[in-house]
């Protein structure tokens, strides 16, 4: 009798204290889709002297380029958020794969990337733009009432 009530005591105890020995997961980084890429313009090719020696020069030495420069800009989209984001390097930006699923940080204006099945290196970018994916139901409510009744 004295072997059956401490098995059913020790049963008790080790149903009552839960099982921590499963391993904790961490938590995952934000996830968003790359939809697509644009080149924008980002500024014009300038040559030449600036600030006080276009005061002690002529005028025609200094000389910009009618090409502008153009930059690429993605959208990244979360369930949540669009972001139109640029990247910081302007000399050497890499190209990154449209239609697949990034991981993300974001610190201020900065925007960390790294795509998980590419280099899975971490980038930075500069946010430039950022909109809310649900539409609101102001919108909506304005294209229920532009619709035109039907003659019959």
């Amino acid at each position: 009798m004295n072997f059956k009530s401490l098995l059913v005591i020790a049963l008790v105890l080790t149903s009552a204290v839960p099982l921590n020995g499963a391993p904790k997961k961490k938590k995952q980084p934000p996830r968003g889709m790359l939809e697509k890429m644009e080149a924008v313009p980002c500024g014009a090719k300038q040559r030449g002297l600036a600030g006080l020696g276009t005061i002690w020069a002529s005028a025609g030495i200094t000389h910009v380029n009618s090409d502008e420069k153009l930059c690429p800009q993605y959208l990244l989209r979360t369930d949540e958020m669009e972001y139109h984001i640029r990247p910081t390097d302007g000399k050497h930006p890499v190209v990154l794969p449209i239609g697949q699923e990034v991981e993300f940080k974001i610190k201020k204006d900065r925007m960390f990337v790294k795509v998980p099945d590419g280099d899975k290196k971490t980038r930075s970018y500069q946010v430039v733009a950022v909109n809310p994916t649900n539409p609101t139901p102001e919108t909506s409510a304005q294209d229920t009432y532009k619709r035109s009744p039907e003659n019959p």
